[in-house]
């Protein structure tokens, strides 16, 4: 078995400006999280589109089921508390 195979899976994600979001990027493995941080740095910012990075074991990214998209993600039609149409908006508001 290939040591690569032994360490953890880590997540890569890069911010690369302030006021943007984080994107994945990829992958890698690593023994820690600061030699993750390392290998993150000198595999997906070789070309300084990044001024933050932050990687995650795969291990601990928990994420919804596939087959269960209907029950999570289906419209809230009936949770009239969701969507703020029956508020009043003060004129001087603007527009939201």
């Amino acid at each position: 078995m290939s040591d690569s195979k032994m360490m953890p899976l880590w997540e890569v994600f890069i911010r690369p400006r302030n006021g943007l979001n984080h994107k994945h990027v990829g992958s890698l493995h690593a023994a820690d999280g600061e030699l993750a941080l390392q290998a993150a740095r000198d595999v997906y910012t070789r070309r300084e589109e990044g001024n933050s990075i932050w990687v995650v074991r795969a291990e601990d990214i928990l994420a919804s089921d596939p087959d269960k998209s209907a029950e999570n993600f289906d419209p809230a039609a009936d949770k009239i508390y969701r969507h703020p149409s029956f508020y009043d908006i003060p004129d001087e508001v603007g527009h939201m």
